[in-house]
């Protein structure tokens, strides 16, 4: 017996061939994306065509993690809608084969898919993203005049703080311009001060030409009075038209060696994070010891005389001495002042200490997230593969529809709340506003509940996206009704009875009448027997009866007034103006609920008002279409 059916290879064929088609879609879509931020830091610098195209094959590298999982769901979306749309599924079901069945062979490939990601994040990903992030650093320092931000220093070129309060994108211009600089020496700084400058390197990429309009220099002069007192250091100002000043910079493209970029989790495989994360977690538990014992041999050093012999021991009785207050009470005033300042100092200086110590660890914590939720998103970034086919293929069997159109729509909506749901989770952990574990898998958890819930409704053919029903819905929640829309039929067997219809259309009415004034649809209704006692209106069941009885029958008319006033007929409904659900628990547990049971009690009532409003519509429609018949068949 052959394990792997034709049709299996006839589903594999299909989907591999659409998944391959829509992983180079999604690929070159994220890799726009990727360029648009990297634009401004690639236009200008002179780069050559391999430089370029390095950049390019690296950071498609770095993205293929991220192209996989949505080229699954929309690859299982739109194959499982196309078999669907050609009713292939529904004839693979009529076979006797379940949907677990058909999924089966495409399970399998999903599964080696999402071990072919888990590998390439492990050994290909962060190889890509080091390389990538040599270029990226090496790029950006080819043309730093390119890189000078507003309102803030820019300290890239050795020596120099250049800060600059505007800046022209298009012609390089730069407007208020500050440079502080100590490139000859601690010595010999100076302060330059320029109401307008430019800068663009050489020829020869070794210097930086830096042009200033209208500014003033000052300059220290305590490298000719180093034997005056720096209170005294004179200083020497000068001031300026246009200067021209040569910075020295090698603005030559130069690779930066990879180790500097070691230190970044997304740059290791699983091995070096479970190094790293093994040597930050003891470097923090060595510090963390060291802080506390350093904190508390500061304090003993503070609170007992030098010296003595059984300072701890001290400590712990000056702790428990009941005779604090009194002995502080006999105290002089200048002995309590003295301790007042000496508690307030030893305080501050605990303080700082603390905060420092906090500076600290701060960043190491960070680091040490960082690494772990590096760790857990090489499986769950590969586990999402699986999991998105399991949410694309039973949807692509509920909608049925193939293409690129409705699929592509619904995986981009999917795939954006999963990365929302991503992002949220992975910020918080880095924060420490949740533990790591909860960041990095809440993603997979809302895929995998998703996931369970649409296979199992798939498999047992429920409809889930059935706008019709939903429309019903909601419309019943709100109230509303639909208005009915009877058409003139093509075929008409038997006519209507004009010689009886005149009658029934007269009793009807007078059955409305009689309804009007016995129910007492005005009143308001009782609480009590709405929610605790409710019963159906048997007068209004047997209205809504012979209404859509006489109805029926004509809309086997040929007139077409006929036909327009039989769709003025309102749409009773036997129960909606006597209680809210079919449920009696469920109407019992909403009358209790006071808030929720007055809105219900109050929509009700309205709808007795309603329902006293159509019976008059009905007598009014009924005596139209008596007038009606009469004219075209008189009896």
């Amino acid at each position: 017996m052959r394990i792997i059916k034709k049709l299996d290879i006839y589903i594999i064929k299909g989907f591999l061939q659409l998944f391959a088609g829509t992983f180079f879609i999604c690929l070159f879509i994220f890799v726009l994306q990727f360029l648009w931020k990297w634009m401004n830091d690639l236009i200008g610098k002179g780069l050559t065509i391999d430089l370029l195209a390095r950049f390019f094959w690296f950071s498609s590298l770095t993205l293929i993690p991220m192209s996989v999982p949505l080229a699954v769901l929309l690859a299982s979306l739109i194959s499982f809608g196309n078999l669907g749309e050609r009713f292939e599924l529904l004839s693979m079901k009529a076979a006797g084969i379940p949907l677990i069945r058909i999924l089966m062979p495409l399970i399998l490939v999903a599964a080696l898919i999402s071990g072919g990601s888990f590998y390439f994040q492990d050994k290909v990903s962060p190889y890509a993203t080091r390389e990538l992030s040599r270029l990226a650093w090496s790029m950006r320092q080819k043309s730093p005049e390119l890189e000078i931000p507003e309102g803030i220093f820019y300290s890239e070129i050795p020596g120099y703080n250049l800060y600059v309060e505007h800046k022209n994108q298009e012609t390089g211009m730069l407007y208020g311009v500050m440079i502080y600089t100590n490139a000859n020496g601690y010595n010999d700084t100076q302060i330059v001060l320029a109401d307008s400058g430019h800068m663009q390197s050489t020829a020869d990429k070794m210097h930086l030409k830096l042009t200033l309009w209208g500014g003033e220099r000052f300059r220290n002069m305590d490298a000719q009075q180093g034997s005056m007192l720096r209170a005294n250091v004179p200083y020497m100002r000068e001031s300026f038209i246009q200067e021209v000043d040569y910075i020295p910079f090698d603005a030559n493209f130069n690779l930066m060696d990879a180790d500097l970029f070691s230190h970044n989790a997304q740059a290791k495989d699983r091995n070096e994070i479970q190094h790293s994360i093994d040597s930050l977690s003891h470097l923090a538990d060595s510090s963390r010891h060291a802080i506390y014992d350093n904190i508390k041999l500061w304090h003993l050093r503070k609170s007992i005389p030098a010296g003595h012999p059984d300072s701890l021991n001290i400590v712990n009785e000056a702790t428990q001495m009941p005779a604090f207050d009194s002995l502080y009470m006999a105290m002089p005033d200048e002995q309590r002042v003295k301790a007042w300042r000496s508690a307030l100092n030893r305080a501050e200086t605990m303080q700082a200490e603390y905060q420092f110590r906090a500076l600290e660890t701060a960043d190491r914590n960070l680091n040490l997230r960082k690494h772990r939720i590096e760790w857990y998103k090489k499986y769950t970034m590969s586990l999402a593969c699986l999991l998105f086919f399991f949410i694309g293929a039973p949807l692509g069997a509920i909608i049925r529809k193939g293409g690129l159109g409705v699929p592509v729509v619904v995986s981009v909506i999917i795939f954006i709340f999963y990365y929302i749901v991503n992002q949220a989770g992975e910020n918080n952990a880095k924060v420490a506003a949740w533990t790591v574990e909860s960041g990095t898998w809440l993603s997979t958890v809302v895929l995998l509940s998703t996931g369970i819930f649409l296979t199992h409704k798939a498999n047992s053919d429920s409809v889930v996206f059935n706008i019709e029903g939903y429309r019903n819905f909601f419309m019943k929640l709100l109230g509303l009704r639909a208005s009915r829309k009877l058409n003139r039929k093509e075929v008409i067997i038997n006519d209507p009875d004009y010689t009886t219809l005149p009658q029934r259309l007269g009793e009807l009415s007078d059955f409305c009448i009689e309804c009007r004034r016995t129910m007492h649809l005005r009143r308001i209704p009782n609480y009590i027997d709405i929610f605790f006692h409710p019963g159906q209106d048997k007068r209004a069941a047997q209205l809504s009866e012979r209404l859509e009885a006489l109805i029926e029958e004509l809309h086997n008319s040929r007139d077409n007034t006929i036909l327009a006033l039989i769709n003025q007929y309102p749409v009773v409904s036997p129960s909606a103006h006597t209680r809210p659900f079919d449920n009696g628990r469920l109407n019992m547990a909403f009358g209790i609920i006071f808030p929720v049971g007055i809105i219900i009690f109050l929509r009700i009532w309205r709808y007795r008002l309603r329902l006293r409003l159509d019976l008059r519509n009905i007598e009014h429609i009924n005596n139209l279409i008596t007038a009606r018949i009469l004219k075209i068949a008189p009896l």
